[in-house]
């Protein structure tokens, strides 16, 4: 689509790329934007959707999703399809009362945390397709955002496309690697049991999104999907929410990250101890986290080991002008992760034109771009390595500012939500087209059969014809 063409919008009646607009149902069993990247994706590709003229429905679990409104988002709608909520705050993983029953399928997802599983995914998934059989004909394309449960296989009204932004199984692994005793180890397992159902669900799916390339090989590597079968739509930053803005003033020796758990995949425990070593030669320096702070775990434990109480902070439930507010005050913003499937933060990060320090881990290469041209990369799980990068910024202004304006330039390229909806669109129609050509396969073949059967007919008549000829008087005088 040309830039004028996306700067008029969509012509009336007709989606931005001159297509009939689409029906979407896009499915997330987890979709609150506050609590990770999952989240964040569903709200803004749902809002780029709407704007290139298709009709949006969300429909997902607790926490509910928060969806973008305004005058040009009418087609955007959420439909809540309630589990039981068993991880909610203050009381993750209560016991429901009697009287919260309401189907099988309730009693399920009780019985599989009680035993110490995860039980949403499945669990969402079936009381999708309920609900998307019994709306049979209201949407074009079924969008489901990585739930991979059972419940999604066979027919759900409409072709399926999935999003896979990383196997769990990578999350898996690195928290095994980081388990202390046989019983930790032994929990992780369990928790993580529903990655094999949905290894098993994603090597069946027809069309498959992730979001690099980093990704796809890790979907081939892990789950066993046909390369064929994936394609990769990059995501992005909202551009005009996360930008520059010199009347920002920025605090001198503040970094900032974003951590949604304390889990071994952030890495964040790694930068912690970077901090420390930093804050010798560097006094000024100190960590504003966007996330929850854990009550205990390794990060918890390493910011008591250094020392550091006053110099990291943690803030979390901060409005989307506080959070970019937040990033451009910083000298520095810090990927620390061992492993990302893309990395928002960074995207977000290099939008504001704030210079980054990131890691090797994954994706987040293939976001943050080249050492020393868009940013620092550093390998993951070194915090020497962290410290040195970190200080040689805090230390050089004009360092910071060419790496931030290359950061900017590099986003602007190639990761934003408006494109990242235009790539998913293109799938889309793959779909559909895929699916029109599959259903009249099916159509045709009882008319192939038929002909089929009729020309074996008209081939043997001629063989019947001649056992049943009256035999001449010669071969009657042989009987």
């Amino acid at each position: 689509m040309t830039a004028e063409a996306r700067e008029a919008g969509p012509q009336e009646g007709m989606a931005a790329d001159g297509e009939s607009p689409l029906r979407i149902a896009l499915l997330t069993y987890k979709g609150n934007p506050f609590c990770g990247g999952q989240g964040v994706y569903v709200r803004h590709l749902s809002r780029e959707l709407v704007r290139l003229g298709h009709r949006v429905e969300v429909i997902g679990a607790q926490p509910y999703p928060v969806l973008d409104e305004g005058e040009d988002l009418q087609g955007l709608t959420l439909t809540e399809l309630p589990s039981l909520d068993l991880y909610r705050q203050p009381d993750p993983f209560r016991t429901p009362g009697r009287e919260e029953y309401r189907d099988w399928i309730d009693a399920l997802e009780v019985a599989t945390m009680w035993t110490g599983g995860f039980p949403e995914p499945l669990t969402f998934s079936l009381r999708a397709r309920r609900h998307l059989r019994a709306r049979r004909g209201d949407f074009d394309v079924v969008h489901d955002n990585q739930t991979l449960g059972y419940g999604l296989l066979g027919e759900v009204g409409a072709p399926l496309v999935t999003t896979i932004h990383h196997p769990i199984t990578v999350d898996r692994q690195l928290e095994l690697d980081a388990a202390e005793g046989w019983q930790r180890r032994l929990s992780v397992r369990r928790w993580y049991a529903f990655a094999r159902m949905q290894r098993r669900v994603a090597r069946r799916l027809p069309s498959v999104l992730t979001v690099s390339g980093t990704s796809r090989q890790e979907i081939v590597d892990h789950l066993g999907v046909s390369r064929d079968r994936i394609r990769v739509v990059h995501i992005g930053a909202d551009t005009d929410l996360f930008s520059p803005d010199a009347s920002v003033p920025q605090v001198p020796g503040r970094i900032v990250t974003t951590s949604s758990a304390d889990v071994p995949l952030k890495g964040l425990v790694f930068l912690i101890e970077a901090l420390a070593k930093l804050r010798t030669e560097h006094p000024r320096a100190h960590l504003i986290v966007v996330g929850k702070r854990a009550q205990d775990g390794p990060v918890a434990q390493a910011i008591e080991r250094y020392g550091l109480e006053g110099a990291v902070d943690f803030v979390k439930g901060i409005s989307d002008a506080e959070l970019v507010d937040l990033v451009r005050s910083a000298e520095v913003a810090c990927v620390p992760s061992l492993y990302e499937g893309f990395s928002l933060p960074a995207a977000e990060a290099m939008a504001t034109g704030t210079p980054l320090v990131a890691t090797t881990g994954g994706a987040v290469p293939e976001v943050a771009g080249a050492d020393g041209e868009t940013c620092l990369a550093v390998p993951p799980a070194d915090a020497g390595a962290l410290a040195t990068a970190i200080g040689r910024l805090l230390g050089d202004s004009e360092l910071r500012a060419r790496l931030g304006a290359a950061g900017r330039r590099r986003v602007l390229r190639h990761f934003t939500w408006a494109k990242a909806a235009e790539g998913t669109v293109a799938r889309y129609r793959e779909a559909v087209a895929a699916s029109v050509r599959q259903d009249t396969r099916r159509s045709a073949a009882p008319t192939r059969a038929a002909r089929a059967a009729e020309e074996a007919v008209a081939a043997e008549k001629p063989a019947a014809a001649e056992e049943i000829v009256v035999p001449n008087r010669e071969s009657r005088a042989t009987c």
